[in-house]
């Protein structure tokens, strides 16, 4: 799966699944949000199953 990240005007980073419909999260440093994205992924999977 690709991860989409973006970094807002603010300083915070987006990050987010587009394959996984609102899988996104908004952190303050790159790296947390590629971890929380992750996390939240493997949840939305988990559920589906």
């Amino acid at each position: 799966m690709n991860i989409e990240i973006d970094r807002e005007e603010d300083g915070w980073w987006i990050a987010e699944i587009p394959d996984l419909a609102g899988v996104m999260t908004y952190r303050q440093s790159r790296e947390e949000a590629i971890s929380k994205v992750k996390a939240l992924a493997l949840r939305v999977l988990a559920d589906r199953r």
